[in-house]
């Protein structure tokens, strides 16, 4: 545990115990490791990498499932039992169209790039190929494969001491998959997503008990400046090791609260984003919380190189078109307004920003007016990273049921992923258990993006 003292009392022995806020031990996923045994493992294996420039990936997991036919692969020519309630809409892109729901970005369509065709998913309930881009079964048996984020964690390193690289927003979900940021496969606990909304920002948090005598958030970040200057004036940081200091950034620093923290943002950029509120078809899945994208926003900003969030439950077996109704207008102006903050600000171009599901919808509705689950064929939406967007990739049959031309699979997502991070996939390994250079993705990346 780490003290941090308010006022003027002295970070030493024997200092009044009553003044003193506690700040636990950073789990990050490993529930036996402190923060600087962390670090220490991961320099290990870092030191001898070289860093590239910040570049970064906001990975938007639709869990469920969305319906590709209804979103941005319509099919207004099929079957009613087949094309549904929704129209395509005209985007500012000739010749592309997309579903009604989604307004704001057919306006924008020119950002954004439309994948119709990404094959071969397993058709499993859960984040696991759309965080790693590989089958479950692929080095099972020393662990799985690590996701995007352990990756680059591992391959990386830090942008900032005190902003963790990678992050994962979802929120617990009932069916706990859908809530997955991303599995350190092995890789091992060292490089997990920090998760704000897990234990390790509750190791943040003071306790309930101490929160009404504590001093109100200005005083507060002033006595972590405080704290640093009585350590160092102290001596305390000169006998510890390089890594025992770089989890005392991160402890001790303002950066990564701040960046979790939306009342610093205007009222015009949060209501531009929206809330996403009422939560409606959440059942055990995911809400809709659109301000997940303005935090990994921010979270990026500060030094994050990988944020993933789960957006929605799109597994409508029922009332598809009154979910996607609902979802598809809250996601169209979340990100929307993402997408246009992330060029305001001139990083469009360094953060690429991916949202899809764990596979597509069935073409024939069924007698709930819902689509049931379909891994044969499914769709993405991408920006940003320097792409060449403004395009559609891939097309299904007139039924929307089968790739019709550019398969495109999960490896190549991820390789082109990978590739706007600034690593080349195709000569980019990382060291298996047993030693053995493992490539960190399964194809090429997307010519047609890069």
């Amino acid at each position: 545990m780490l003290n941090i003292p308010f006022g003027r009392t002295r970070f030493c022995d024997g200092v009044s115990r009553r003044n003193f806020l506690k700040v636990g031990t950073f789990s990050f996923g490993a529930a036996s490791l402190s923060l600087a045994d962390i670090y220490r493992a991961e320099a290990a294996q870092n030191d001898a990498l070289p860093r590239t420039r910040h570049k970064a990936v906001i990975n938007i997991f639709l869990g469920g499932g969305p319906p590709h036919q209804d979103l941005w692969d319509l099919k207004p020519d099929a079957p009613v039992e087949v094309r549904g309630e929704f129209k395509p809409i005209a985007t500012n892109v000739t010749g592309i169209q997309i579903g009604e729901t989604l307004p704001r970005i057919a306006k924008t369509a020119d950002k954004y790039a439309f994948v119709r065709s990404i094959v071969g998913a397993q058709g499993g309930h859960d984040a696991y190929q759309c965080t790693t881009g590989w089958k479950k079964e692929s080095l099972a048996p020393m662990g799985g494969r690590p996701s995007l984020g352990s990756t680059v964690a591992r391959v990386q390193g830090s942008v900032d001491p005190a902003v963790p690289p990678f992050v994962g927003l979802a929120e617990k979900t009932q069916h706990a998959p859908w809530s997955d940021a991303g599995q350190t496969g092995f890789l091992g606990a060292t490089f997990a997503p920090f998760k704000p909304s897990g234990p390790d920002m509750a190791n943040m948090v003071l306790n309930t008990a101490n929160r009404g005598a504590l001093p109100d958030r200005k005083r507060l970040l002033a006595s972590f400046d405080d704290l640093r200057r009585d350590i160092d004036a102290g001596g305390a940081l000169r006998g510890a090791d390089a890594h025992t200091a770089r989890a005392m950034d991160v402890l001790t620093s303002s950066k990564l609260v701040d960046a979790l923290d939306l009342s610093k943002e205007s009222p015009k950029v949060r209501e531009r984003y929206g809330d996403g509120k009422p939560f409606q078809f959440q059942f055990d899945g995911a809400p809709t919380v659109n301000e997940q994208l303005l935090m990994a926003r921010r979270l990026v900003e500060a030094g994050a190189r990988v944020v993933t969030l789960s957006y929605g439950r799109w597994d409508a077996h029922s009332k598809n078109f009154d979910l996607v109704r609902d979802h598809g207008k809250k996601l169209d102006q979340c990100l929307t307004a993402l997408v246009e903050d992330l060029e305001v600000r001139g990083m469009l171009d360094d953060v690429t920003v991916i949202a899809w599901g764990e596979f597509g919808r069935t073409p024939k509705i069924n007698n709930g007016a819902g689509r049931d689950h379909w891994p044969q064929v499914s769709g993405a939406i991408l920006a940003g990273g320097g792409m060449k967007t403004g395009q559609v990739i891939g097309s299904t049959d007139r039924l929307g049921g089968e790739a019709k031309d550019r398969p495109v699979t999960f490896g190549e997502i991820f390789a082109t992923l990978y590739h706007n991070l600034g690593l080349n996939p195709e000569l980019t390994t990382i060291l298996d258990p047993t030693g053995r250079p493992q490539f960190v993705a399964d194809g090429g990346a997307m010519r047609e993006l890069i």
